[in-house]
């Protein structure tokens, strides 16, 4: 992969700095029309001598630039400023059981570049490290002379989120204890972040607008929830909430590859490979309707690749048995919808593991 060469660049160390990040959100979230430094100091509670100080590092960097003057109250017509999107980029990793996909975004999550290609996760620990090594080094366009800031992964859990550790990923056991943060730095040369593919797509969605609590189901390979609680993502203790999928519902059930019998994912799985879609969707819906129970959330969203080839079935599906559910409690139903982003979401959302910490917002 190409290393960070001229251009000065940004540093993500530095760009962690809290205030530094107070702005450039600000600066993001204004866009092209830009704000000026009055208003940076008087939405951030810095004064005017910290935002000047700020924002004249940032152009220096590149970062931010001129986007022209505006009208003032009073006094001169104020300068105000803009973020240059271009100025950064980070790469987003879905590393799904049969393939990987590979996204380059850049700082206002704008995707710019893409790679999708097949792999097998059971193959070895070599030959999965060097097919994303591969396909990212091929989202990187000709003359791309700067590193990006850092790499997300996303894939199947359980894992540790904090150390980057993989756990017993359901139907891979080899891969336990694997450090894969640590053997991707340096397969990368970049910082990264790794995660649960479903928390991943929680965060982008959330940096995408999707405000509240909410639940995104996935429903790929695999079956598993990321959920975003108060605003955040909420991973537990251990970093392993979210194991949707391997909740029981059918004590006598059959085999899941966890282990365990009469999981959501087996019964869900086993119907979409009998081409029943519509018991797919009742099914993921009573897993949906133990998760709206237990957390009283805002929405539950849906996606991944089996969910995308036939939306309607599934949000018919799930809407009806929440629905069911708000006439014996007597309270609304939690509407359902598929998630912006279709096959991509993922992956940009693993691109905000990297980008969040950068605006302030969490993430990495």
């Amino acid at each position: 992969m190409r290393g960070g060469g001229g251009g000065g660049g940004a540093n993500l160390l530095a760009l962690r700095s809290h205030n530094t990040a107070l702005v450039l959100d600000l600066l993001r979230t204004a866009g092209a029309d830009g704000i000026s430094r009055l208003e940076l100091a008087e939405r951030t509670g810095l004064t005017p001598q910290a935002v000047s100080k700020i924002t004249a590092r940032l152009r220096e960097d590149g970062l931010a630039a001129e986007a022209g003057r505006r009208a003032s109250t009073g006094g001169k017509p104020r300068t105000v400023l803009r973020l240059v999107p271009e100025a950064g980029h980070a790469v987003g990793v879905h590393l799904d059981r049969d393939e990987v996909r590979v996204v380059l975004v850049d700082l206002r999550g704008t995707v710019v570049g893409e790679r999708r290609t097949a792999l097998d996760l059971g193959g070895g620990a070599g030959a999965v490290l060097g097919a994303v090594r591969d396909a990212v080094a091929e989202v990187l366009p000709d003359g791309f002379d700067r590193a990006p800031l850092g790499a997300g992964v996303a894939l199947p859990g359980p894992l540790d989120h904090a150390r980057g550790v993989l756990h017993r990923v359901t139907g891979f056991p080899e891969w336990d204890g694997f450090p894969l943060r640590e053997a991707l730095t340096d397969r990368l040369g970049v910082p990264v972040v790794v995660d649960k593919d479903t928390n991943a797509a929680a965060l982008g969605l959330a940096a995408g607008g999707e405000g509240g609590s909410f639940a995104y189901l996935h429903l790929g390979t695999g079956l598993g929830a990321g959920l975003v609680i108060g605003g955040g993502v909420h991973r537990g203790a251990r970093t392993g909430a979210g194991e949707f999928g391997h909740q029981v519902i059918q004590l006598d059930g059959p085999p899941c590859t966890c282990g365990d019998r009469g999981c959501v994912e087996a019964l869900c799985l086993g119907a979409v490979a009998r081409g029943d879609l519509e018991e797919a969707a009742r099914v993921l819906g009573a897993g949906a309707a133990n998760l709206v129970g237990l957390l009283d959330i805002d929405v539950v969203l849906l996606g991944g690749r089996t969910v995308t080839a036939a939306p309607e079935a599934f949000v018919r599906g799930v809407a009806a048995v929440l629905a069911e559910r708000a006439r014996r409690t007597g309270q609304d139903a939690v509407p359902v919808r598929v998630a912006p982003g279709g096959g991509r979401t993922v992956a940009v959302g693993a691109a905000q593991l990297v980008l969040g910490p950068v605006f302030g917002r969490g993430g990495g």
